[in-house]
C-alpha cells in the first residue's frame, strides 16, 4: 500500500451566520485549557474617558493561540518590510491586564 503525501484539501466553507466585524480593541483572557480573545471597538468620549464596546468572543485552544501568533507575527514582518516599522501607541495604564488597544 502507498503512502499518500499530499497535504488535504482544504475546503473553507462560511456558515449561514458568519459576518465581518472591525475591532480595535483585544482583550485577552487566559486558562490553563484555553486562550479567550475578545474583540470590541474602543471610542473615546474625551479625554479622560475611553469606552469599549466588546462585539465578540472567541475561545482558542493554546496550540490555536500559538498557530495563530506565528502566523501574525510572519504577516506582520512581509507589513512592515512593505510599509515600514509599525509604533504602538502607549498603553493606558487603567486598562485591565491582557487588554491591547
Amino acid at each position: 500500500m502507498s503512502q499518500n503525501n499530499q497535504p488535504p484539501r482544504v475546503q473553507l466553507v462560511q456558515a449561514p451566520d458568519y459576518r465581518d466585524n472591525y475591532a480595535n480593541s483585544v482583550q485577552i483572557r487566559v486558562s490553563v485549557w484555553d486562550f479567550h480573545l475578545i474583540f470590541g471597538q474602543a471610542n473615546s468620549e474625551g479625554p479622560e474617558q475611553l469606552s469599549i464596546r466588546n462585539q465578540q468572543g472567541i475561545f482558542l485552544s493554546p496550540q490555536q493561540a500559538k498557530a495563530l501568533w506565528n502566523v501574525l507575527g510572519q504577516n506582520l514582518a512581509q507589513y512592515e518590510a512593505a510599509f515600514g516599522e509599525l509604533q504602538l501607541e502607549p498603553r493606558v495604564p487603567d486598562f485591565p491586564q491582557g487588554t491591547v488597544n
